[in-house]
Formats: C-alpha cells, structure tokens, sequence
C-alpha cells in the first residue's frame, strides 16, 4: 500500500469510515466530539476546549452506560506520568489515562485508534470513564505482556525504520510519508516475549502534514 493509500485509510479510521480493531467505540465518543466542536464557533483557548471536552465526554459516558462511579483500585500494579495501571486478570490489563499529554481529549482518542491501527496485537479497548480526584481519566483494557527477555532498543529503531518513522531524538519518532509522530518508545513501553516486540504505551501525534 503507497503512502497516500496508508494516509487515506488512517483518516478513514479517525473518522470512523473504517474499521479497527477494538475501535468501534472509540471512533463514536471521537465523532460525539468532533460534533459538539462543529457546533461551537466561539474561539476558545486549549484549556477551555479540553475542560468542555470532559464535561462531554461525562455527560455521555453517564447516558450510555460507561461511567465507573466506583472503580475498584485493589489490584494496582503501576503508574507514570500519564496512566495508571490495574490487573485485570492474568492476561489483561485496566488502565487509566487523563490525557496529560494531549491538549484535547479528542486527540487522545485519534492517539488510541492510531495505536490500534498500528500495533493491534495491544490494541487498547475503550470500556469507560471515571473520576479519580476530581480528574477524568479514560478506562481502557489492554492484553498483558508477559515479559521474558530485555528490550533491545536497536530492534526497536531498525523495525520503525523500516516502516517509515525516523528517530528524531531519544525515544520519539517521525514519518515524515504519513506526517504523524510517535513518541515515548523507550524500554518499559515496548516489552518482548519470546523474541516478540509488543508494543503497549505508544503517543502519537499528528502533524499540520497529516
């Protein structure tokens, strides 16, 4: 598939004309926002928009049964900058995203779909939101990795190469073909089993050239 092909089919997905996997629900709560944004012509800063955006996403997840009004927290396992993480059981994973690094809640969710396009082995599925000290987060599953050999970040670099991401810098990426970038690819986010690489906790972006 040529490049322009690739482009055409991921902003299919973002728009919700194609399929992928897990994807159904996430493409509709995208399309929700992305209707709720049409609607508003007012020029409004970032801040605004995500606070919006969450008040939305509350409002739809309360209506359409997705709101966790009490998640149970007793099989934490991890957390970082972005996420936390709770053991499902032993081959799934629940985590829980604010979209810290995101500046809009819909970008977050093209970030999810762009995942499962790309990696749908961990593809994550949407089941939810929640409130957690007042702050939203997303309530996704995702399959467990097993970890049973060190990530050898070399491989890493070779495969995205090889798929058109460039290493810009440390652990982040760019194709330049597709105009997305893909960041946060160090050791803990990409694991292997049985000389698998998985990759679980991508970020991904698009650019002005998408």
């Amino acid at each position: 598939m040529s490049y322009n092909a690739t482009k055409q089919h991921i902003r299919d997905v973002l728009s919700g004309k194609s399929q992928v996997r897990n994807g159904e629900p996430i493409q509709t709560i995208a399309c929700y926002l992305r209707s709720s944004q049409e609607s508003n012509r007012i020029p409004q800063s970032e801040q605004q928009v995500k606070s919006q955006e969450a008040a939305r996403l509350i409002d739809f997840a309360k209506k359409n049964n997705l709101w966790f009004s009490k998640f149970d927290a007793s099989n934490y396992i991890s957390e970082g900058a972005e996420q936390k993480v709770y053991l499902m059981n032993s081959y799934q994973v629940f985590k829980l995203n604010d979209s810290i690094y995101f500046t809009n809640w819909l970008d977050y969710l093209h970030n999810l779909l762009l995942h499962n396009f790309f990696f749908p082995d961990t593809s994550y599925e949407l089941i939810g939101f929640t409130s957690l000290n007042k702050t939203l987060y997303s309530v996704v599953k995702q399959n467990y990795i097993q970890i049973t050999e060190p990530t050898n970040l070399s491989v890493v670099k070779q495969f995205l190469e090889a798929n058109g991401f460039l290493n810009i810098r440390n652990h982040d990426y760019f194709n330049p073909n597709l105009g997305i970038i893909l960041e946060d690819l160090h050791d803990e986010n990409v694991l292997v089993n049985n000389g698998i690489y998985y990759f679980i906790d991508t970020v991904f972006y698009l650019t002005a050239d998408f």
